[in-house]
Formats: C-alpha cells, structure tokens, sequence
C-alpha cells in the first residue's frame, strides 16, 4: 500500500499509547534532568519546553500522590534546588548489549569445499561492514525501549560495496502486524520544524519486496500535502519509480522487530516487548530523590558561624554588614561591663552530621531492587563478594538470574537475526551484485557469556593430559573455544610438526629394517649352552 497522498493526522493515533510509554522510558534512559523534569511535569526551569506546575500536583489523596514523584514535584523558591539524577537506567542498557553481543556470536553456513564465499562474506559484514557495532547499539536500545527496529538499507556514497543494517528506535515507527508478526511498518523523521508551526517530515514505509518515500509538508498534527522528493536535499537522491516505492530483492520486509521481553505487562497482547525499565520507573525516581537527599545533607554540612554584631563590618547605611573570618584583632565596646569577656563564647558554630551510612544503605537497597527488578543480578553490577578468584561455574551460579535473562532474551534475537541475514544477503546480491553469494539463512551460535581464567583453564588441561584421559584436539578446543573447526586443526597440525612423536622402536635401536636389537643373537648362530 502507498504511502498517503493527502493530509492526515501525524502521528497515527494507534501509536500514541506506545509512545507515552516510549517517553517516559526515552527520560530515564538519556540520563538528562532536563527530559525527566519535563515529562514528569517538575517546571524547574531547566528548558523551554518544561511544562508549568499541573494543579492535580497540589493536591492530597491519590492523585496528588502520584503526580507528585521526585522528578514532578512543584519547584520551591524559597530553597535551593538539589536534584542529582543516578543513571542506573543507562548502565542497565549497557549491562544489556555487552552481555548479548559483547563478544559476538557466530555465523555459518552449509556451503562445502575449500571456498565459501558466502561465509566470507557474512565475517565481513559482521566486522569490516559494521554489523556488530549495529547489533550493539540496537541491544542497547531494545532494553531502554522494550523494543527495536533492525533495517537493511544502502547508502552507496558513504558504503560503496555492502548494505547497511540501521537500529530504528521504536518511537517513531507505526508498524503493522500479522499473527505476530512485522508484515509492514512506516517510519517518519522530521526534517524542519519552525517557529509557525510548519512541519516537514520523510516518511519511509517498508512492505515485502519495496520501500516507499515521501516528502510532506504540513503541521505537528497533521501529515499535510505531498512533495517532491527532489525539494529536499535530505530526499533529493532517492531513485524512486513511478509508484514512489524502490525494490530491494528481497522477498521479505527489509526490517526486523526483535521485542526485549514479552509479554508487555501494560499493552496487552501486543507483540512491542517491554522495556527493562518497565515497573521500576517509581524505585529510580526514589533512587535520585535519595541521593539528592545525600548530597543535600553535604550541602546543609558546610560548617557556618554565629557571630555578635560588633565582629561584624557594616559598609555604609544601607549597605550590608559582612564577617571577616581572616581578621585578627577587634576593639572592646565601652560601657558595656562583663560583655567583652563573653564575646568569645558568643561565637557559636553551626555544623550538621552527614548521614553517610543511612544514605548509602538506602540507595544500595534500591539499586538492588532496581536491578532486580530489570533482570539482572546485582554481581553483575559489580555488588556483591568481590572475589577475584572464582572459576566461570561460581559466576554462573552468582549470576543465574543475569544469565536466565540472557538465555530468553537470546531466543527472542535468534529468529529475527537469522532472518535479517538472508535478507541481507538478498539485498547484497541484488545491490551491490557480488559475487558466488548463496543467500541463505544462516546458523547462529552465541558465546557461553562467561569463561574460566586462562590460569584455570590451563591447569585443567594439564590434569586431563597427565590422566591420558583427553587428545591434542580437545585440549585445542578447550584452550580456544572461539575457534572454528578449521582453526583448530591448524593448530594440532602446527603443534605436531613442532613436537614430532617419536618411534618407540626406532629409539630403542630397531632400525634399518631389523626386527632385533644389533647385540641380539641371530637366527643362524648357534644356541648358546648353559654351563
């Protein structure tokens, strides 16, 4: 279906639910104060786009309990604002990608013979061509939004030879669904935006086999009229045909959606995954209000002094009176008996407690439910028993929730990756012509996460080795679990050549040919006669 050739409105109204979602965890996972004032309403004045105290944030009851979190609390002019922000949601995001594609996962094919182009290519892709920056960045996302678009693309004048894979974040995407699945999915970005209200947008709709562009000029509302591809440099250079659309090759959609988790606990039966942050948003504004609670505690800390006018200096009539703290030397007042002896005792200082311990037990309570809550284990975090000298079994154990959410995580990006594969492939072929590719679905294999030190690993072969209980290519395999099958038959062929085995026989002097030692009496001498 084309894209609209008239004015409707912009953004879709089915999307507004999800991206109300999107907001508020969009806030939480820029790690900027600014954003989390305004969505949640706070009005301090960080920008112009901070909205004015709402009424229902003055209220008791319910209503005023819940508009009033932290980050939505009216502002106070009377006191100076402290509202420091922990960015745990941040750290989640990134916890999230390293663990998924930290080390990356490996891709195969079932071409046979010395030569496998396509394989080749697919190592290229991963490295040279990007794909695994894009894999990281697209985890990263998919935690902080519960969900990410993956799209096939090319962009000739900056990728000459390769396609390119874009993670789309899920705010700005109306997709179509079919029994679960993407079949369709339009995304928009918007070009200019002035001061009247004038709005361009791009919008970029992808179905099986095509990708449409349009250009429209209208208001943040509303989608407006159709323009020319070519009255925008941002658009100029797309080489649509006459229906607006261009084909890809492919015989799919060129995007994937990969959910972070589902079920989505608020948009029920909806196939958008739910965010990491999904149920702990209240325990991360308690989080700031806590450590904000600290570092005002620092602030209120600062010794101050209680001085008598007459240690005071006055700077005129209507001027202030100031304390100097550097002066030595002050005269007596007249005709006030037993007074000056006093004056030393009138100086009073002003000194509160920091309650470091109370604070830092409160705050590390709530990262821990807060990474709870999100998945993880606090370990993972770098909390908990700080030994160094655990073996890849005890971090397993220490991790297991960690490593439990990996594991359902990684069934969700196992299917849509292998399919983004093959179009990838598709498109590769289609595009950029390159040569001996099968387009296939690839075999994907994902790192154990976590390994033995190399110390440990070596001391275990050792021990099997002394037992005669393992062969050169397992003790290969164990010292280089990364390695292919190839790789490691390089290395037993390389090690043998280096240690040649020796022939028992040959050492022990049975050579050219003979079958006895050479001091071995011969068949035709005579038996030797026992005296």
């Amino acid at each position: 279906m084309p894209l609209p050739d008239r004015s409707v409105p912009w953004p879709p109204a089915e999307t507004d639910r999800p991206r109300a979602l999107y907001d508020a965890w969009g806030a939480w996972y820029s790690g900027d104060p600014d954003q989390l004032s305004a969505y949640y309403g706070g009005g301090g004045g960080h920008n112009r786009m901070s909205p004015q105290p709402r009424p229902s944030q003055y209220r008791g009851g319910v209503i005023g309990t819940v508009a009033r979190w932290f980050w939505g609390a009216p502002p106070n002019s009377a006191q100076q604002p402290t509202r420091l922000h922990v960015p745990i949601a941040g750290d989640i995001a990134a916890v999230n990608a390293d663990l998924l594609f930290g080390e990356p996962p490996s891709l195969g094919t079932e071409e046979e013979g010395e030569t496998k182009p396509t394989q080749d290519r697919l190592d290229y892709l991963m490295t040279e061509g990007g794909l695994r920056a894009s894999l990281l960045e697209a985890a990263e996302v998919c935690a902080a939004y519960g969900g990410v678009y993956l799209r096939v693309g090319w962009a000739t004048e900056a990728a000459s030879d390769h396609p390119l894979v874009d993670a789309i974040v899920p705010d700005c995407a109306a997709p179509e669904w079919r029994h679960g699945r993407l079949h369709a999915v339009t995304f928009w970005r918007v070009l200019s935006d002035d001061d009247n209200g004038t709005v361009i947008r791009h919008l970029e709709r992808h179905e099986p086999g095509k990708v449409y562009h349009g250009l429209y000029e209208g208001s943040r509302d509303a989608l407006g009229r159709k323009l020319p591809l070519a009255d925008n440099p941002e658009t100029a250079d797309f080489k649509v045909g006459p229906d607006g659309s261009i084909a890809t090759g492919a015989d799919r959609i060129a995007v994937e959606f990969i959910p972070n988790m589902l079920p989505n606990r608020i948009l029920r039966g909806s196939p958008l995954g739910r965010s990491d942050y999904q149920g702990v948003e209240h325990l991360m504004d308690a989080l700031d209000e806590a450590w904000s609670s600290w570092m005002r505690d620092v602030r209120l800390a600062k010794a101050r002094l209680i001085v008598p006018d007459a240690f005071l200096d006055t700077h005129g009539r209507g001027q202030a009176a100031t304390f100097d703290s550097e002066r030595e030397v002050y005269s007596e007042m007249k005709g006030l008996q037993g007074v000056n002896e006093k004056f030393a005792d009138m100086i009073r200082e002003v000194q509160f407690d920091i309650r470091v311990d109370e604070h830092a037990a409160t705050c590390r309570s709530l990262a821990e439910q807060i990474v709870r809550g999100a998945g993880f284990s606090a370990q993972t975090f770098g909390e908990g028993p700080g030994d160094l000298a655990v073996t890849a079994t005890e971090v397993q154990h220490r991790e297991r929730r960690t490593y439990s959410t990996r594991a359902r995580k990684i069934g969700y990006w196992q299917p849509a990756l292998g399919r983004l594969l093959e179009t990838l492939l598709q498109i590769d072929v289609h595009i950029f012509h390159t040569k001996g590719i099968t387009p296939q679905r690839p075999t994907i294999e994902w790192p154990d996460g976590v390994q033995d030190a190399p110390e440990a690993t070596a001391r275990t072969i050792q021990l099997l080795n002394d037992a005669q209980a393992v062969s050169m290519r397992t003790k290969v395999q164990m010292a280089h679990q990364d390695w292919d099958d190839n790789q490691v038959d390089e290395e037993v062929a390389l090690i043998q050549d280096e240690n040649p085995v020796v022939d028992p026989m040959a050492a022990a002097g049975l050579v050219n040919g003979q079958d006895t030692p050479p001091d071995a009496p011969s068949e035709d001498s005579p038996p030797e006669r026992d005296e």
